[in-house]
């Protein structure tokens, strides 16, 4: 971070205070029964398929941007390799304290503060970014500079994941026009909004 004054997003002190911004309510909603209760038993199976679809073994770098109560952030980490690295990003300093407060020290896991619709972090710099029960608090326009932002941060691995799930046609190979010339033309096509950046 540049050492940017970052302000509380007006939605979450105003509609969540009661969940998130308070002190009072990380002491109350932090307890893994309550989060399993609020999402009628299902934290666990809702847990492990959002990181059963990152993999079992997660090289490189990883992010997870919001903090969760529970002990989602936990599995994820235990889920590193040797090599590995985690970092959570999180808008409210109550939020990463408590995070900080549940895990076992880790050189491998850096807290960082940040709004997730405006990251200051450079253009394809993570491996995998995991968004986990965020979006659906967000108001659309946040949400939309949210996904953006985590796109953009991992765009650089368009090429190996997309190049071999487009199919040439004739044109494109007797043009020698290649799988990695298609990717350039599909993220040419998608504009991601500015954040500002």
């Amino acid at each position: 971070m540049r050492g940017e004054v970052i302000d509380v997003p007006r939605y979450l002190q105003q509609t969540y205070w009661w969940a998130y911004v308070h002190p009072r309510a990380v002491s109350l909603f932090e307890r893994q029964w309550l989060v399993n209760a609020i999402l009628w038993g299902n934290f666990g199976r809702l847990r492990d398929a959002a990181l059963d679809a990152l993999g079992a073994k997660l090289p490189g770098r990883t992010l997870q941007i919001a903090c969760v109560y529970g002990d989602l952030t936990d599995k994820l980490r235990r889920r590193l390799t040797p090599g590995g690295s985690l970092d959570v990003v999180d808008v409210l300093p109550v939020q990463l304290d408590n995070l900080a407060r549940k895990l076992p020290g880790d050189p491998r896991v850096g807290l960082m503060r940040g709004d997730s619709s405006a990251l200051d972090i450079e253009s394809g710099s993570y491996d995998r970014a995991l968004l986990f029960f965020l979006l659906h608090e967000q108001p659309e326009d946040v949400r939309r500079k949210t996904l953006a932002e985590a796109l953009r941060i991992v765009t650089a691995l368009a090429h190996p994941v997309l190049r071999h799930r487009i199919l040439r046609n004739f044109h494109a190979e007797s043009e020698k026009i290649s799988g990695d010339d298609l990717v350039d033309r599909l993220l040419g096509a998608v504009q991601a909004p500015s954040s500002g950046m």
